[in-house]
């Protein structure tokens, strides 16, 4: 039996499109998904353990070597300082030479890096260090993101941007725990939990650069994995896709780089990660602060992440069926002011409500970016979405540098307490929603009929 979709955009006018799913496109792209996002989720769960794992490090190392709740805001925002220089030039190196060879460039770099984590001694070199792991890791996110569009057709992106995410709260679920449990090993091998915790999560980072070098395809024309007619097939719907967004208008480089409604995409996304990285990083403060043991910290820490990444898949899959990305990302970007706001007015005088409140905001974080990023990616193609999408990734992402700090100067200013703090982050993603709802979305730039 085929799948018809009959949706029409609520977005902008737009003739309604009958698709069918032929049994050569469903084939195809269930072939394509397995071996295509295994990989990817692997890298990005990698990749997000060994950028977080400083929250739950943090609980022993920031007394360990000095550091102040401003600090360890201010470390490990610098991160995306990094990012922010490097990110551009390198998705459009990307773009030049292909997936394989750059991403496990990327993987091997930073998983160097991040085993250097475990030989900070003090501010300074806690500053550095969360630096170029920045520099290391740039271009990997987007350049995921840029590497979906080469091998999956609009219909489909929402929800393999959602798979590829679900590694996010996959890796917190996971991680979480083993990293508290590996702090928790303090004084093995003449060393501290938190150094044993970056030296050994570091390592799947090497394995996966190996892995990526060995494994991965940059385009379907180029996979023998595929028969020849699935081959023919989605290169000619992913060619056509771009065709017909071209025809609406076609970016430059330039044109991407500096065209308002980018950079406007770039302010909703500074909302998003203001709220995604404060959440990382002080997540396990804040549990800890309300009685529960550095043992128990990551079991309970990760629990709201568990709910996320059940409404993302179910969120994302209603945004490609009914096309309406708007409404989609405005919604979770108003869930996470919600729950944000929610846990300020909570207070950890009462620890379950407090808990209930975050994890609704931890919902809408997990479910905004499966949404967010089909709205630039249909609008971009070719050299021009890979400049793109690094400029909004890597501009958005200073809200990663921006928010902790601000929240960690909060933080010391009013006696360690979370709830100001939190109440000052739940506002940037109100501006988020906003600027989406002024933006809106042609969906003539996605819905052709199939091939």
């Amino acid at each position: 039996m085929s799948e018809v979709d009959l949706s029409v955009s609520r977005d902008t006018q737009a003739a309604p499109v009958i698709n069918v799913i032929t049994p050569l496109e469903r084939e195809t792209i269930r072939r394509v998904i397995w071996r295509i996002m295994p990989l990817l989720m692997a890298g990005y769960f990698t990749n997000y353990i060994d950028r977080v794992n400083v929250g739950i490090a943090g609980l022993t190392m920031n007394k360990d070597i000095g550091l102040s709740s401003t600090a360890f805001g201010f470390g490990f925002g610098l991160f995306f300082i990094g990012y922010f220089l490097f990110e551009i030039p390198s998705n459009l190196i990307m773009a030049r030479i292909g997936a394989r060879r750059w991403i496990a460039r990327i993987l091997f770099s930073w998983g160097i890096v991040s085993a250097l984590t475990a030989f900070v001694w003090n501010d300074w070199s806690f500053f550095g260090i969360r630096f170029l792991l920045g520099t290391a890791e740039a271009g990997f996110y987007p350049g995921m993101l840029l590497f979906i569009t080469w091998w999956f057709p609009s219909y489909y992106r929402s929800r393999m941007v959602a798979v590829f995410q679900s590694a996010m709260p996959i890796s917190l679920i996971l991680g979480q725990p083993l990293s508290a449990w590996l702090l928790s090993l303090d004084g093995s091998f003449g060393l501290h939990g938190w150094q044993l915790l970056f030296l050994i999560e570091a390592l799947p980072a090497l394995i996966m650069g190996v892995v990526f070098w060995k494994l991965v395809t940059d385009h379907p024309r180029d996979a023998a994995w595929l028969r020849p007619e699935q081959r023919e097939w989605l290169q000619g719907r992913l060619d056509s896709e771009t065709a017909q967004r071209e025809a609406v208008r076609r970016y430059s480089l330039f044109d991407a780089l500096s065209n308002p409604r980018i950079w406007l995409l770039a302010m909703v996304y500074f909302g998003y990660t203001s709220a995604n990285n404060v959440i990382n990083l002080f997540l396990p403060q804040i549990v800890r602060s309300l009685g529960v043991s550095i043992q128990a910290t990551g079991f309970v820490a990760a629990l709201p992440f568990v709910f996320g990444l059940a409404a993302m898949l179910y969120w994302s899959g209603r945004s490609d069926r009914s096309g309406s990305r708007t409404m989609y990302a405005v919604t979770a970007a108003v869930m996470m002011a919600i729950g944000l706001a929610a846990g300020s007015f909570t207070g950890t005088n009462h620890p379950v409500l407090m808990m209930a409140a975050l994890t609704v905001g931890i919902v809408g974080i997990q479910s905004f970016a499966a949404t967010f990023w089909p709205l630039p990616t249909a609008i971009l193609s070719g050299v021009a979405a890979a400049g793109g999408l690094a400029m909004i990734n890597s501009v958005g992402n200073l809200g990663g540098f921006v928010a902790p700090t601000v929240y960690g100067m909060i933080k010391d200013a009013t006696g360690g307490s979370d709830q100001l703090a939190l109440l000052v982050v739940a506002a940037m993603p109100v501006v988020s929603a906003v600027v989406l709802l002024v933006l809106g979305h042609d969906r003539r730039l996605e819905r052709i009929p199939r091939t």
